[in-house]
């Protein structure tokens, strides 16, 4: 370990027994899935940050969620509860193995073939569901490592240290993650407010040297606010890590301008726009963003390829409610192989650049270095 005298944390996240331990050597060169290892150029076209099995809901409203109904949804008021004038604690919460592997069959149907699950602690992660429906569905699973904003975090966790995140992280990724032996592939998403809380930072500083250990990429859910993902970067720059292997999401609800949109890209990390799909006219935890629509996402990419940050780019679509699914009137995880793959073409993408960001660009930040 690369730092003197640590110890494991007392705390709800690790499991209690010995379990088989892999090392830094087995992972190098190599993509880890909820199934298992396996060669890169088994990475298909990828999704990069979705949620499969998650609970959205703020954990002290959650013992109020309990209970909710498939007929919570309909065509009535599914417009209603995606505006924000309907709460529906059950929209907020993706439960079902059954939903979610009819949801990937489509879009297994439509051309995806690898997805990045980023349900972290504090949002209810499920290794062994996401297990099983990476089998059922013959897709790709990655699973993420690590927690959410301080919001969601178990209150246990005020008493960590960085180095207990770091070995947390550390034995999430080569022993076994939320009690069980499904190990994580990548670490994140990171979660981050505006402003930034002391045990964010921490939780950052942790999963920067469990990067360092395990040679994963790191992903960063940066807070609201559009100088955060700079924030970011200079953190994560002055504390050691590999730019190119940051990953800063939801760039399409924090960044609004070509300048600081290059800015970013030109520290070398990599850029997320993880909302295709999302078309409301703002965001619905924050009223004051006003949200872009595919096309306008679509301009954002070309100007990043335009200043030859082509490589610096992943997209997605962060399904995290039910009302984002098919079964619930939704877009799915096909949307992007459906819909945005045919746009891009139509607006003069070519095959490389539609290849470098929906299959290089994740086969080469999901390999272990």
């Amino acid at each position: 370990m690369p730092w003197p005298g640590s110890s494991r944390p007392a705390g709800p996240f690790w499991r209690a027994e010995q379990v088989a331990r892999i090392d830094r050597a087995t992972l190098r060169g190599r993509v880890q899935t909820v199934s298992g290892l396996i060669a890169p150029d088994q990475v298909g076209p990828a999704l990069m940050h979705e949620h499969l099995l998650i609970d959205l809901n703020p954990p002290r409203l959650r013992a109020e969620a309990v209970g909710g109904a498939a007929g919570d949804i309909t065509l009535c008021n599914c417009f209603d509860i995606r505006w924000g004038r309907t709460a529906s604690p059950f929209n907020m919460r993706l439960d079902s193995r059954e939903l979610a592997i009819a949801e990937l069959r489509r879009m297994y149907a439509a051309g995806g073939r690898t997805l990045v699950d980023l349900t972290v602690g504090g949002l209810q992660p499920d290794p062994q569901g996401l297990a099983a429906i990476a089998a059922a569905t013959g897709v790709q699973v990655v699973m993420g490592s690590g927690h959410y904003v301080q919001e969601y975090q178990d209150p246990a966790l005020a008493g960590y240290r960085v180095e207990d995140f770091a070995m947390e992280i550390i034995g999430q990724v080569l022993e076994g993650a939320w009690g069980t032996e499904i190990r994580a592939g990548i670490i994140g998403e990171i979660g981050c407010q505006a402003p930034w809380t002391e045990q964010e930072k921490r939780v950052m500083r942790g999963a920067i040297l469990a990067q360092a250990e395990t040679g994963a990429a790191l992903n960063v859910h940066p807070g609201r606010d559009a100088d955060q993902p700079q924030e970011v970067a200079t953190f994560v720059r002055a504390h050691g890590g590999p730019m190119e292997r940051l990953i800063i999401s939801h760039i399409d609800r924090t960044i609004f301008d070509d300048t600081r949109l290059l800015r970013l890209a030109d520290t070398g990390c990599v850029v997320e726009f993880d909302l295709f799909g999302w078309e409301d006219s703002y965001y619905l935890p924050s009223d004051a963003v006003d949200m872009p629509n595919d096309a306008a996402r679509l301009r954002m990419l070309r100007t990043l390829l335009d200043h030859g940050h082509g490589e610096r780019i992943l997209i997605s679509q962060d399904i995290c409610t039910r009302t984002r699914l098919n079964r619930y009137g939704g877009h799915g995880y096909d949307h992007i192989f459906s819909n945005i793959v045919p746009l891009m073409r139509r607006r003069g993408f070519d095959e490389r650049e539609i290849d470098t960001i929906l299959v290089r660009n994740p086969r080469r930040l999901l390999t272990f270095v």
